[in-house]
């Protein structure tokens, strides 16, 4: 995935990138050549760092339908030269999506794109998954012959036929199918056996039965190298799908190790726990400090300060992974005593893990101190990083009214349209200008529970826009049910209230 480059935030095209109530608003005040241009760019050059969480097809398919845009630019990009060489789904997928609203608009070229590019197409999946939500059945009658294509005759393009009917998004198109392709309906019949089967002989990967062995396992070879019988110096044969030697295969094997240690630790074993948290082998360490942590054992907190000062990068990333997830009145003083600058560690990782603790579960009082971790991170790192969320989310549930000024460069800022949001909801409880100000572009916001949230909040007087807006969205079929029953409750007490 390409790391998009976003425009600023005071341009049509950043507002649309970020997916900002602003730039649907901006982009119908604008000349119309400039607006469709913006829209295609971002549509086109998808703008989401993580389109797992960030919405953008729903906002998007507004606003062409607004303009009333032509499909020319997204119909070349389905069909550059790239689709021919790459089957990325970040390229196409935000396209696809897009076009699956408007085919539920009525746009009929928007329908007839998608089974053109589901018959013939890279990321035939996923125009599949929109036409399956969307077309009637005798579309999906005329695709099936093309997209049984897709699967190469033989055993393995019938395995592969099995694997994806069984992971299929939306069933519907293969059940309509199987009537008429007997290929289909031997795959449909076949899958469930295929999973029973796999389920059935998914081997077990189990360390000695000792504290001394499971801490050693951590240490290991590959996941899949030890077998019951490995500390027997009987190790099993690798197989080529297990897990790698890699960071992230070393964390599992880690967090295995310590859930098994609660199985087979006895009181006396505390002391060789204790060691191998303090001075053992990276894997046995980390095993050791998480089984500590989630026994609640007193000198847990003594040892999660000492690895988060360790040279090996590793032993810290685990250590204030293990702060994040603890919680208690003796973890909140430590963590105050961390987090506050007059330490002289505040700008640490141990002090930065410590302030999102504090966002998390602290108290009232702690709400100076994540204020001015919010204004620290801002101010080294920028609108960015996975951890502001967490900040933001702490400010308002402390209620810090002293967040609002960056709350509100937040969210004016954010690349990202969840961290947008997180900033609207902590605004919505600390800003007491947020029902006229931010909740009015809210309504107008890529994120479902950013518009939800502004319909709860916002102003209904004031602004002569914002009753129309309540209006259009309880009319819109595509939106969320969540949205609507918040639209409508706010439209019925304004008529209460005019009444």
């Amino acid at each position: 995935m390409f790391e998009p480059v976003i425009a600023p935030s005071a341009s049509l095209l950043g507002l649309l990138q970020r997916g900002r109530g602003d730039g649907q608003l901006h982009a119908l005040a604008a000349d119309r050549a400039e607006a469709i241009a913006a829209l295609e760019e971002c549509v086109t050059r998808d703008p989401r760092a993580d389109w797992q969480v960030e919405s953008r097809s729903l906002y998007y398919a507004r606003l062409y339908m607004e303009l009333e845009a032509p499909l020319d630019g997204i119909e070349d990009h389905l069909h550059s030269a790239e689709d021919l060489v790459s089957d990325d789904e970040s390229r196409t997928g935000l396209v696809l999506s897009v076009l699956g609203h408007l085919a539920a608009y009525g746009r009929r070229d928007a329908l007839l794109m998608l089974r053109e590019y589901a018959a013939t197409g890279a990321n035939w999946a996923w125009a599949l998954d929109e036409l399956a939500l969307r077309d009637d059945d005798r579309g999906l009658l005329l695709l099936g012959t093309a997209v049984l294509d897709h699967f190469a005759p033989g055993p393995e393009g019938d395995a592969e036929l099995r694997e994806f009917i069984r992971n299929a998004y939306e069933p519907r198109p293969w059940r309509l199918w199987a009537a008429y392709h007997p290929r289909v309906a031997a795959a449909s019949e076949q899958s469930p056996f295929d999973l029973w089967q796999r389920q059935l002989n998914r081997g077990g990967v189990t360390p000695g039965w000792s504290t001394t062995d499971v801490l050693a396992w951590a240490d290991q070879g590959r996941l899949g190298d030890l077998g019951a019988d490995a500390f027997l110096s009987r190790p099993e044969p690798v197989r080529a799908d297990e897990d790698g030697p890699g960071p992230d295969a070393v964390d599992r094997r880690a967090a295995a190790a310590a859930r098994c240690l609660t199985a087979v630790v006895r009181p006396e074993d505390r002391p060789l726990l204790l060691e191998a948290a303090r001075d053992g082998l990276p894997g046995a360490r980390r095993a050791a400090l998480r089984y500590l942590v989630d026994q609640h054992d007193p000198a847990a907190l003594e040892l999660i300060e000492a690895a988060a000062a360790d040279v090996d990068d590793r032993i810290v990333r685990a250590a204030l992974e293990l702060l994040g997830r603890m919680r208690g009145p003796e973890v909140l003083v430590q963590a105050r005593r961390w987090a506050d600058p007059a330490s002289g560690g505040a700008d640490s990782a141990l002090g930065e893990t410590a302030v999102r603790l504090l966002a998390d579960a602290g108290e009232p009082a702690d709400a100076p101190l994540v204020v001015a971790g919010l204004r620290r991170w801002i101010s080294v790192r920028g609108v960015s990083g996975t951890g502001l969320g967490s900040l933001v989310d702490g400010a308002g549930r402390l209620a810090a009214a002293d967040a609002v000024p960056v709350l509100r460069h937040i969210y004016g800022e954010a690349a990202s349209s969840e961290l947008r949001g997180r900033a609207a909801r902590a605004l919505a409880v600390t800003d007491v200008h947020f029902p006229e100000g931010p909740a009015v572009e809210c309504l107008w916001d890529c994120e479902e529970s950013t518009r939800e949230l502004a319909a709860r909040h916002v102003a209904t007087t004031g602004d002569a826009r914002v009753l129309e807006r309540l209006r259009r969205l309880a009319a819109d079929p595509a939106e969320e049910a969540e949205v609507h029953a918040a639209v409508r409750g706010r439209l019925t007490a304004a008529r209460e209230f005019g009444r």
